[in-house]
């Protein structure tokens, strides 16, 4: 479809599984104060969005929200949100051992911050431009899927700290 702008009302409070997965032509929402939960894929291959922001009720982030969002530079989280946080457009938990997504349009190297043990499911994916990722040495076990997709990856250094790595995490 044609669907460019959305504005979600704040008398919603889910955005459910899949709601805006294939919309190409999104380049830009605004999501209202209400909303309290995101679902999985929510927002799956929308490779026109460019950037979100996550309001500060936001409680959970389904795995795969941003999955192949081809064209997103950053997320950034409302500050009063007690549940996740961003830094330089990357969404983590909010105490920042968790990363939770990777904005799929950044291109070039990565180094995982050395707060971070873990990484989330499809936290890399579809990031077809990344060429490189550096781990920090406390990080845990992978995500499934975590660089699935990840085209231009040609460079991936991992940790000795590292005892096994997530189904799938280099799919593609």
């Amino acid at each position: 479809g044609s669907l460019t702008n959305v504005t979600i009302p704040n008398s919603v409070t889910t955005i459910e599984y899949g709601t805006f997965a294939g919309c190409t032509s999104l380049t830009s929402i605004t999501i209202g104060s209400g909303v309290t939960k995101i679902e999985a894929y929510a927002f799956e291959s929308c490779t026109s969005l460019t950037s979100i922001t996550i309001p500060n009720r936001v409680t959970s982030i389904g795995r795969g929200a941003f999955f192949i969002c081809t064209g997103l530079m950053a997320i950034t989280v409302d500050v009063a949100n007690s549940f996740y946080s961003s830094v330089d457009g990357v969404l983590f938990d909010k105490s920042q051992t968790l990363l939770i997504q990777f904005p799929g349009g950044n291109a070039g190297s990565y180094t995982i911050p050395s707060s971070v043990t873990g990484i989330g499911n499809f936290a890399f994916a579809g990031c077809t431009n990344l060429t490189s990722v550096t781990f920090p040495i406390r990080v845990t076990p992978s995500g499934s899927c975590a660089f699935a997709f990840c085209t231009s990856l040609t460079s991936v250094t991992i940790p000795n700290s590292v005892t096994s790595i997530g189904g799938a995490a280099f799919r593609d």
